[in-house]
């Protein structure tokens, strides 16, 4: 498995803000318990070249891909995820893995 640092970035639609605040409230103690940081999220995001999917993007970042997938596969986290799962709409959550260093 990679050990260098990860970059989750999440684009999704915020159908039902109530629930999804449920998982909001839920997802910085996890992200933390796994070593994860919170990095920003952007609700009016400009895209120069490509198709957007719109709606929210989220980064946030693990110290390994490691990291990343016991949080993912936390099942405290997979429970939590229902609330987004209810609210949203996911056009993706994908995992960016940091460039090594050039020799």
């Amino acid at each position: 498995m990679n050990e260098t640092p990860v970059t989750m970035i999440a684009a999704f639609t915020i159908r039902d803000a109530e629930t999804y605040s449920r998982y909001a409230k839920g997802f910085f103690p996890l992200l933390k318990k796994h070593g994860g940081r919170f990095i920003t999220y952007d609700d009016a995001t400009v895209t120069l070249e490509g198709t957007s999917p719109g709606g929210r993007f989220v980064m946030f970042r693990f110290p390994s891909e490691e990291a990343a997938r016991r949080w993912y596969n936390d099942p405290e986290y997979q429970k939590l995820s229902k609330h987004r799962r209810a609210s949203t709409d996911a056009s993706f959550l994908t995992m960016v893995h940091e460039a090594l260093p050039q020799p």
